[in-house]
């Protein structure tokens, strides 16, 4: 039988839950003011700390103030060789991105030397090849200009060689970002100009592929100039308005003064006598770009100033005769022997079908087609326009059964290395100037020129306008 008894002790009561209620806010709002107070304690603790540290005196050497005494370091004089970085760095970047594109990377891996990219392949389209002399233009500026700014980047970390060796390192979070950001853009830019130029001096020495390290690079190189420019624009155009660029180039040597004190710390803090002005530290730089122009630029104009590109690795003198202009490499140098290219050699074409094979004999017998094309190479070098003749690819194409050609892969008889197959786009294919050349300015090609045939196509990069083919696969 159930039992009508209740638990026994006494019934909550109204009171004593409003009680609990009330008290719980309470503790909240206490342990809220607790952690405000060890927060604040910990913000005290670190600023003492930070001021401990701040008060300790720099090492020696060049992070003592007085270590660095010219009297023409200052915001002015950094701001003018900043101008022109300003104006030089976008476009070798943007060359650079053009050439990058000029591969065709997004057509076929074997095109592509950054796999890996990702979003940094954002741009990329399908490279034309019209005007024929682009990438010989592109290239030639990218490499010609890269050189010519060495002296003005020089200049410029000189002139700002105080801020890196600033003391206290690090003082706050965004002071820590602001250095992080220089660290990037000092070590990138110095990355950028030594991996080109020993890459245009063909001495590689990379631990990887160049292309793959100075594309990388760039990147990296190029977000951090961009936000330095965001942090000191302002600066650069306050410091370039201070003084008049005409009164400088007026000033002699008896009336250079140094800057007024800057927040940088650039203007020396016990400067020297002036042993130089600074019309002379801007003509200096401008010297040493105009001569690098001089014994630089020959080697992608041509003409008689190809005598002058002293530093250029293909001042080489070519010989005389049909075949005296430059290459990149000989065909003793890759492993191409003559034996590789004598009577037994064949030209393989495939596409929709059976594939057809000819001999030398049988393509120079077939109707023979001329244009007159320069060759380009990503070290900046080119040739003038070269008078070549052979067969159309377009017209090769058909034979295999598929005129409308979407992309073809060339393969060279060289051993297996970079470059040595290359996939080309149908509007290279169809274009009537893109041939598989067997005869250059009215002779046999060379060995060392691609003999039995090569590619030469429009506007496309020396190393892709294969040598030594053996192989050509058209896909529609």
């Amino acid at each position: 039988m159930a039992s009508d008894e209740r638990p026994s002790g006494p019934a909550p009561t109204g009171g004593s839950r409003r009680h609990r209620s009330e008290e719980k806010p309470a503790l909240k709002r206490l342990k809220r003011l607790r952690g405000a107070v060890a927060a604040a304690a910990g913000r005290a603790r670190t600023r003492a700390t930070a001021q401990r540290v701040g008060q300790l005196p720099p090492p020696p050497g060049p992070f003592r103030p007085g270590f660095w005494r010219s009297p023409i370091r200052g915001p002015w004089l950094t701001s003018v060789f900043g101008l022109i970085l300003l104006i030089g760095i976008p476009i070798l970047f943007i060359t650079g991105l053009l050439s990058y594109a000029s591969y065709n990377p997004d057509l076929s891996p074997l095109n592509d030397e950054t796999p890996d990219k990702g979003v940094l392949g954002f741009y990329l389209f399908a490279w034309p090849t019209h005007p024929y002399w682009l990438y010989r233009l592109l290239q030639g500026v990218h490499v010609t200009l890269g050189v010519v700014l060495v002296p003005v980047l020089l200049a410029k970390l000189w002139s700002v060689i105080p801020k890196l060796f600033e003391w206290l390192p690090v003082r706050s979070i965004a002071h820590g970002l602001e250095r992080l950001s220089l660290l990037m853009l000092v070590g990138g830019v110095i990355f950028e100009f030594v991996t080109g130029i020993i890459n245009i001096q063909l001495y590689y020495v990379f631990p990887g592929s160049f292309y793959r390290l100075h594309f990388y690079g760039a990147w990296v190189f190029i977000a951090a100039f961009v936000v330095h420019v965001c942090l000191r624009l302002g600066r650069m155009t306050r410091a370039l308005r201070s003084r008049s660029l005409g009164a400088e180039l007026r000033t002699d040597l008896a009336h250079t003064v140094p800057e007024l004190p800057d927040p940088d710390g650039l203007v020396a803090a016990a400067p020297a006598p002036p042993t130089m002005t600074r019309r002379g530290a801007v003509g200096m730089v401008g010297a040493g770009s105009l001569l690098l122009l001089v014994v630089t630029a020959g080697q992608s104009i041509g003409g008689w100033l190809r005598g002058t590109a002293l530093l250029a690795p293909h001042n080489r003198d070519p010989g005389s005769g049909p075949n005296s202009f430059q290459i990149n490499k000989t065909a003793a140098k890759v492993g191409v022997t003559a034996a590789l290219v004598g009577p037994d050699w064949r030209l393989e074409v495939h596409g929709r079908g059976a594939p057809r094979v000819f001999t030398r004999d049988q393509l120079l017998a077939m109707p023979q087609h001329a244009a007159a094309l320069p060759i380009a190479c990503v070290e900046g070098w080119s040739t003038e326009d070269q008078h070549w003749s052979g067969l159309r690819l377009a017209d090769l194409a058909a034979l295999a059964g598929l005129p409308d050609a979407g992309s073809g892969l060339v393969e060279s008889i060289q051993p297996p290395g970079p470059f040595t197959r290359v996939v080309l786009r149908g509007n290279q294919i169809h274009d009537p100037r893109a041939l598989l050349a067997l005869r250059v300015n009215g002779a046999d090609l060379s060995l060392d020129h691609g003999y039995p045939a090569r590619i030469i196509v429009p506007a496309n990069p020396g190393v892709n306008n294969t040598k030594w083919v053996h192989r050509l696969t058209f896909r529609a």
